[in-house]
């Protein structure tokens, strides 16, 4: 199996950011992270095992040129996979959000993402407890869980390094081999 391949789209860096951080956990287990904007979808389709990570923006968007960016994000991307068979491929979601500030769709965008991609047949893992967050609502929870690993950089930043390693932890034993 070929080492894990981790997309992500950004607004401010912090995505980015977290995704470095990802990719240094994991090490020689993974490539290094690239902005889904300056990628093909050749290249997205080339990896069976993905980690992919976005923020939420406004009122639940995912980044993208409608949002105010300069530069293509998942808005432009998603697209482009309506016709792939993501079929055989294992992706993990990362979502940054403010829960303070939005917290009527904290990490909506993760849900976005989430089902984009099993719409077109890939397996999800990765879920994350919505326990040790504020917030009223986010379409990225399904029961008590989140559809991916969310993370608020603005007021739980001091939580993240230990989410990252628990979440990397499991994603060790949800990923295959």
């Amino acid at each position: 199996m070929g080492k894990i391949a981790l997309f992500f789209g950004t607004d401010t860096g912090r995505t980015r950011l977290i995704a470095k951080q990802i990719a240094r956990k994991l090490g020689d287990a993974a490539l290094a992270p690239v902005n889904i904007g300056r990628t093909t979808l050749a290249d997205f389709l080339a990896h069976d095992r993905l980690i992919v990570g976005t923020p939420t923006l406004g009122d639940g968007q995912l980044p993208g040129e409608s949002t105010g960016l300069a530069q293509p994000s998942w808005e432009e991307f998603l697209p482009q996979i309506a016709a792939a068979d993501l079929s055989g491929k294992t992706i993990a979601i990362f979502g940054l959000g403010d829960q303070k500030k939005y917290p009527g769709e904290f990490v909506d965008a993760i849900a976005l993402l989430h089902d984009a991609f099993v719409d077109r047949g890939a397996s999800v893992v990765g879920r994350w407890p919505v326990a040790g967050y504020e917030f009223t609502a986010s379409r990225a929870v399904d029961r008590d869980e989140f559809l991916g690993l969310a993370l608020d950089q603005h007021h739980q930043a001091m939580l993240t390094e230990t989410r990252i390693d628990a979440w990397l932890a499991q994603l060790a034993r949800e990923f295959p081999r």
